[in-house]
């Protein structure tokens, strides 16, 4: 089944598409506060997604994405990042999978196409959910933190 192959893709290299995912984004204009913080630090908060993705798609495990995310939203907020970039994170984190699995070739039959598409539309309701909980998240830290600023 294509879902426990996108599993084992995600388990055994996550670190390699997240090197992909940080060249994109320590230089990009949409994620300047990437440009601050050490490379370690933002493979790490890849790899966590990726890691957070695996242990949802499990059919005998539904990961808990609204408090996941919205603590993701708070550390951003608290890491002094723009709200866009948080989108623009998960979104190029997201994108940097499909490019890997499109850029090894692991998709060549119909049947495998059709496969794909549907897990594809799973992995973009995990990633819409997460950008929807880390924006929540993100509002929360700042009110916060505008009401201790008063």
């Amino acid at each position: 089944m294509l879902g426990g192959w996108l599993l084992k893709i995600i388990e055994s290299r996550s670190d390699e598409i997240a090197m992909n995912w940080y060249r994109q984004v320590k230089n990009s204009d949409y994620t300047p506060s990437f440009h601050n913080i050490s490379e370690e630090e933002a493979l790490e908060i890849a790899t966590n997604v990726y890691e957070y993705l695996s242990h949802w798609l499990q059919p005998s495990s539904r990961h808990e994405i609204k408090e996941t995310y919205e603590d993701f939203g708070k550390s951003f907020y608290w890491k002094g990042f723009k709200m866009s970039e948080i989108i623009m994170t998960l979104v190029l984190i997201k994108r940097y999978l499909w490019l890997h699995l499109i850029d090894e070739g692991l998709i060549s039959t119909d049947l495998e196409i059709y496969q794909a598409l549907e897990l594809n539309n799973r992995v973009i309701l995990y990633f819409d959910r997460a950008i929807f909980h880390s924006i929540i998240g993100y509002k929360e830290a700042k009110a916060l933190d505008e009401g201790s600023v008063a």
